[in-house]
């Protein structure tokens, strides 16, 4: 049985009209804060990643980000949200938007499985300089 490989370009059907078997694609991710592409959306991507640690705190002023966990406990602390300072914590099968311009640092103090959802073209670790954490665009698996 073949394995999906990451490709530097979308492929053609951009996971559109077939069903995506999310824990084989995570299956095949072996690096921690690197999101891979699995499906398409008008503009939006679908991406799924391992993290573990603390990232680095960012902000995408350009639009909002959504985390949905699917495997493990990810803690979201955001500064100057709508509610001002404040940390959520998401288990398996919850959800949350960060707000476009709100600071934000994802952590996990054990492996999390989660997808995040954003335009494509959006930089892992936010609208600064380019660090050690960020991820090369567009990868899919």
């Amino acid at each position: 049985m073949s394995h999906p490989q990451a490709h530097a370009s979308t492929p053609a059907e951009r996971g559109q009209s077939t069903s995506i078997d999310l824990a084989a694609k995570m299956a095949l991710i072996h690096e921690q804060w690197q999101p891979r592409v699995v499906a398409e959306m008008n503009d939006y991507q679908f991406k799924v990643v391992k993290v573990q640690g603390e990232f680095p705190w960012h902000r995408h002023a350009g639009t909002d980000e959504a985390f949905f966990v699917l495997e493990g406990e990810l803690r979201i602390d955001m500064r100057g949200g709508p509610a001002g300072d404040e940390t959520i914590v998401l288990r398996a099968g919850q959800l949350a938007v960060v707000p476009k311009g709100v600071e934000h640092r994802p952590s996990a103090s054990a492996e999390v499985q989660l997808m995040l959802i954003e335009p494509r073209g959006v930089l892992n670790t936010g609208d600064g300089a380019r660090s050690a954490r960020s991820a090369e665009n567009d990868l899919w698996i």
